[in-house]
């Protein structure tokens, strides 16, 4: 039935590029816009168009901000601008600042340096932090995934920053609150112990 509608074959095609989006849910997804009624379709088409045109990327930053606007955290004087959290991306920008517990600057690397996936110096804003840290910054904390590319990026960045004074931090690592030990894998508790604090 499907291969007879080459116009939904084009939307299902569009939606596989979606990232994220299962493909166990395409088809709920797909129902979903199809059974908008017109009103509500021309609102999201509108509300998506809108979004295209008024969202950019801060220059100092690069998180996601109003075009006409100035960007809510590197134009807040509460916020130390001595003190750079640096995360992969917004996603990982905005966990941070639910937590109500930072008040320093940010910055948005794009991602993390993955060779094999071809993302290398180059495709992240490593260069324009190296810029940032330069102007007068006293801690940068790295806050990136426990991965093998989030510990290849924060290596290649130390390694752009040897010799300068500052301070460079991440995250605490170990075991997450409520967890047991059992449950947890070698890597992690071995950074928990290693890395363990005063009581």
């Amino acid at each position: 039935m499907i291969d007879q509608s080459p116009t939904l074959l084009a939307f299902l095609k569009e939606l596989q590029r979606v990232p994220y989006l299962a493909s166990k849910n395409l088809y709920v997804v797909a129902q979903y816009f199809l059974d908008l009624d017109e009103p509500s379709t021309q609102k999201f088409v509108s509300v998506l168009q809108e979004l295209k045109k008024r969202i950019d990327k801060c220059s100092n930053c690069w998180t996601w901000k109003e075009k006409d606007k100035a960007c809510p955290f590197c134009s807040s004087a509460k916020r130390d601008a001595q003190m750079i959290c640096v995360v992969e991306n917004w996603r990982d920008l905005i966990a941070l600042e639910k937590t109500g517990g930072y008040f320093g600057m940010y910055h948005v690397l794009g991602g993390a340096l993955c060779p094999l996936d071809g993302i290398g110096p180059d495709d992240l804003t490593i260069k324009q932090l190296v810029v940032r840290v330069a102007t007068g910054c006293k801690e940068l904390i790295f806050a990136f995934n426990q991965t093998p590319e989030g510990e290849a990026t924060a290596s290649y960045i130390s390694s752009k920053l040897k010799g300068k004074d500052i301070k460079i931090t991440c995250l605490a690592r170990g075991l997450p609150v409520g967890s047991s030990l059992e449950a947890m894998d070698r890597l992690t508790v071995y950074k928990a112990l290693s890395e363990r604090r005063p009581f």
